[in-house]
């Protein structure tokens, strides 16, 4: 199997500081392996954007050293967790991390934390791959919430697991791409502003794996631009 890839990423309309992080810093096409990962840092000043940069550093050191992307994960939380002890004026600080390792044979090995998101598109249809680890989400899952209630709760946006935490449970999932298949990564930017089916609109009208990422990116600030946006679409060929 054989790949393209492209990443995007962009401030938005509200912020100051891009804190989102991503992986690979460039677009290309081979066969694979391939790593692919995004990150959205939190914390105030400075601090989401050494958080999420720590995490994508622990990407790039050991994804295709045949590190299982859990490990790689559970390094990169422990890398967040050493920068604090060793600067405590970085105390706070935190990250979601999805990382996507996608073989030769289409298989893909996610492990993820935080709210960022992994998605499958095949066949114009959408799929979310991983769960949110947000208050309201536990909630809809217990049945105290209807998705719909979700959507407008203050406390949507608060996050019961990052990089960053002490006894962090790591999320997996597994799945196999076909050709004509596309994989997104992105930091929630992306979905805050725009549905799921105008996600699955952009990639599937977008021509190249960069245009898609740029159209999602771009949609996004379109329609307010309250967050960073970050994305990354690999397309899985013959």
């Amino acid at each position: 199997m054989n790949y393209a890839w492209a990443t995007a990423t962009d401030v938005g309309h509200a912020r100051e500081i891009n804190e989102d992080s991503v992986y690979p810093l460039t677009d290309g096409t081979g066969p694979g392996p391939l790593a692919v990962a995004v990150a959205d840092g939190m914390g105030g000043a400075v601090a989401g954007e050494v958080a999420s940069r720590i995490a994508i550093e622990a990407v790039e050191g050991a994804s295709l050293d045949g590190s299982a992307p859990v490990d790689v994960v559970d390094a990169a939380n422990q890398a967040v967790l050493s920068a604090v002890s060793a600067e405590p004026s970085l105390a706070g600080m935190g990250t979601t991390l999805t990382l996507a390792l996608v073989a030769v044979d289409g298989v893909v090995t996610i492990a993820h934390v935080g709210d960022s998101r992994a998605y499958l598109h095949r066949l114009g249809e959408l799929t979310q791959i991983t769960r949110d680890h947000t208050f309201v989400e536990e909630m809809v899952a217990r049945g105290h919430l209807s998705p719909t209630q979700a959507e407008s709760h203050p406390r949507r946006h608060l996050l019961t697991r990052v990089l960053g935490m002490d006894d962090m449970e790591i999320d997996t999932y597994d799945l196999r791409l076909e050709p004509g298949d596309r994989l997104l990564l992105c930091s929630d930017g992306l979905t805050l502003m725009l549905p799921d089916s105008a996600i699955a609109t952009a990639l599937q009208n977008a021509g190249d794996v960069n245009e898609a990422a740029w159209a999602l990116v771009e949609a996004a600030n379109a329609a307010g631009g309250y967050d960073n946006t970050t994305v990354v679409v690999v397309e899985a060929t013959p």
